[in-house]
C-alpha cells in the first residue's frame, strides 16, 4: 500500500487539520477491508479507524470521534484519513493496511487488531505542534 499526507512534511499546528490518503494496487477493492493505524515508540501499533465499503462500515477509535474522518474511492482504489482538530497527542506514525474480508461471509467485527491486517503501508510520520 501506498500512502502520502497532503500537507508537505505532516507538520501541523494544534487544531489544524491534514488528510493522508493510501492507495491500494493489485487489489479487488471490495473484498478489503482498510484500517489506519498509529505507533509512537515504545507502543503498539493501535488502530485509529476502519472502513469496508463493500459492507457500508466505518468505525472510529474514541479519542478520534468528530475530529477525523474515513472515506474510500473504489474507482480510485484509495483510502483517505481527513485529520481535523489535531492534538498534539496525536503525533505519530501513521500506517494504513488493508485485510481480505471477501471470504468471512460479513462475520467480522471492527475494529480490527494489527495482527489480522494483510497489507501495510509505509508510515507516515504526523507531528502536531502545541
Amino acid at each position: 500500500l501506498r500512502s502520502s499526507c497532503r500537507r508537505w512534511g505532516g507538520l501541523v499546528q494544534a487544531g489544524g487539520s491534514l488528510r493522508l490518503s493510501c492507495t491500494a494496487s493489485g487489489l479487488t477493492f471490495d473484498d478489503y477491508a482498510f484500517g489506519w493505524f498509529c505507533q509512537v515508540p515504545g507502543r503498539a501499533r493501535e488502530g485509529v479507524s476502519f472502513i469496508s465499503s463493500s459492507e457500508g462500515r466505518t468505525h472510529y477509535a474514541n479519542s478520534v470521534k468528530g475530529r477525523f474522518t474515513i472515506s474510500s474511492d473504489g474507482a480510485k482504489k484509495t483510502v483517505y484519513l481527513q485529520m481535523d482538530g489535531l492534538r498534539p497527542e496525536d503525533t505519530a506514525n501513521y500506517y494504513c493496511a488493508a485485510e481480505k474480508i471477501s471470504t468471512y461471509g460479513g462475520n467480522y467485527y471492527f475494529p480490527r487488531n494489527r495482527y489480522s491486517m494483510d497489507y501495510w503501508g509505509e508510515g507516515t510520520l504526523v507531528t502536531v505542534s502545541s
